[in-house]
């Protein structure tokens, strides 16, 4: 039961590994077991949305660090779940290995902001203020 109680209050080590997802889904493209069997447009396409998706979780965490508001949580969670799709909504999805750590970084993204905006549901403006950084 004490395990249950670890994850019942938003750390701030939840928002260090928010930043470290982000800098993972950046390098995703260049992993070296990787295969490029995209197309040269395509993977245009999705080094620049993996790019952006990484950006923006990594700034979001940072953001949370700081200043914790909501809809930073709400946001990793869109992101999570936009990255999981991406590979099917822009075509990359033949490349099984990055299409495999796109699915399992974006359902750690979206797992890890669900669980910071579950601990955090209960907080009063004041307390998310208070975040300790």
């Amino acid at each position: 039961m004490s395990g249950f109680n670890f994850f019942s209050k938003h750390r701030t080590w939840e928002d260090w590994f928010g930043m470290l997802l982000g800098v993972l889904i950046v390098v995703s493209p260049w992993f070296p077991f990787s295969s490029h069997d995209v197309m040269d447009a395509e993977r245009s396409t999705m080094i620049l949305n993996t790019f952006v998706v990484g950006m923006l979780v990594f700034g979001l965490a940072q953001l949370e660090y700081v200043a914790l508001q909501r809809w930073e949580e709400v946001g990793e969670i869109a992101l999570g779940l936009w990255l999981m799709a991406s590979p099917f909504v822009l075509g990359y999805a033949g490349d099984e290995m990055l299409r495999a750590w796109h699915i399992a970084l974006g359902a750690i993204v979206a797992l890890l902001g669900a669980l910071q905006l579950w601990q955090d549901w209960r907080l009063s403006d004041q307390d998310l203020a208070n975040h300790p950084q």
